[in-house]
């Protein structure tokens, strides 16, 4: 089965980008840009095969899948990252993640169901754990740099951050144990709708296959984020960009573009609980299981380990995107206008980040 036609032909970026590292390596800009379109149809593909090897498995184990690989292609290229030493890119990538889920694509799934339904409703209760779980999850990542500004550096930090990251990863546990065992039933419309998608998108893949293509798509998005990352310097140079803005925007967005797409057509379609669960869900996936799991591989990849300690500005932006995110999406009912608010909200937090100079 292929790709939405808008996702597929974007596969002749992949060579692309290869051919020009190998062949022009001098041409950073064009290999950066060429890299970070080519991350989005390999992103797509990961996740079609991971909603298939989700399908043949038992609830719990699908809920592992996909919180493993919902964010894999950002994973990877953060993973890269950090061994090119590029830390504040990785720890920019993480925040952009955040907000980026909440606000760019709850807001534009707000706004393309809201521009075909009148009004739209999704599980309250559901949305309401998640918000506050976003909420935890945000004072896990905030309180750090608060230490900074309030101690100063130190040695400390970095245990801090270690210790935290510990806390969050079993905070995570706890939420799969609440959400797929003991209170799914607060979720079973966003699981119902996710299998619904499988069958009717994509039909049946063989376990072979859907093995395969995870990990054709999982190695090639290796490859790709190693050009990525070569070349995201002297092309954020060339862009004027910092590499907070590159880590806060282009990182997050393109990392992940295909899961952003999804939500929005199931909110077209009018499964607000599914998309509602892919734009919240993956933020937390994001707070509470991708950034302490960067923190501990710094350890092993990273000229240095890397900490939890954000700028101020990230620091501002998650808590008023969470903060927007929890008026917005606490009453279980969605209309166009909440999406705009959602999308200006984001817009403006861009600007800043982008005129924000090197700290």
């Amino acid at each position: 089965m292929k790709l939405r036609p808008s996702l597929d032909w974007l596969l002749v970026f992949v060579p692309g980008a290869i051919l020009l590292d190998f062949l022009a390596p001098e041409r950073h800009t064009l290999i950066f840009v060429a890299a970070c379109v080519a991350v989005v149809p390999l992103a797509g593909w990961l996740g079609k095969a991971t909603e298939h090897l989700a399908e043949r498995t038992t609830d719990g184990i699908g809920g592992l899948l996909n919180a493993t690989f919902g964010n894999a292609a950002e994973l990877i290229i953060a993973l890269f990252a950090l061994r090119s030493g590029l830390t504040e890119v990785v720890k920019a990538s993480i925040t952009g993640s955040i907000i980026g889920n909440i606000l760019l694509v709850l807001g534009a799934a707000f706004l393309a169901g809201g521009v075909r339904h009148k009004e739209q409703d999704f599980n309250v209760a559901g949305a309401r754990v998640q918000a506050t779980m976003l909420t935890l999850a945000s004072i896990g990542l905030i309180m750090p740099a608060v230490f900074h500004h309030l101690v100063g550096a130190s040695r400390a930090e970095r245990t801090l951050s270690l210790e935290l990251s510990g806390v969050l990863i079993v905070t995570y546990g706890l939420l799969l144990v609440f959400s797929l065992h003991t209170h799914k039933q607060l979720f079973i419309g966003t699981a119902a709708a996710a299998a619904r998608v499988v069958d009717e998108r994509h039909g049946s893949w063989s376990l072979r296959r859907a093995l395969g293509t995870l990990i054709a798509a999982a190695a090639l998005i290796g490859w790709v984020s190693e050009v990525l990352v070569g070349s995201v310097e002297a092309a954020a140079e060339t862009f004027g960009m910092t590499e907070v803005f590159v880590g806060v925007i282009v990182v997050a967005v393109v990392g992940n573009a295909a899961e952003h797409s999804t939500a929005i057509l199931m909110a077209w379609r009018n499964r607000m609980d599914l998309a509602v669960g892919i734009a919240v869900g993956s933020s937390i996936q994001i707070a509470l299981f991708v950034a302490p799991l960067l923190v501990f591989a710094s350890y092993l990849l990273g000229p240095s380990p890397m900490d939890l300690v954000f700028t101020p500005a990230e620091v501002v932006a998650v808590g008023l995107a969470i903060l927007i995110t929890g008026q917005i999406a606490g009453d279980g009912r969605s209309n166009w206008l909440e999406g705009a608010q959602l999308l200006v909200v984001y817009s403006i937090l861009a600007l800043v980040f982008y005129f924000l100079p090197a700290a």
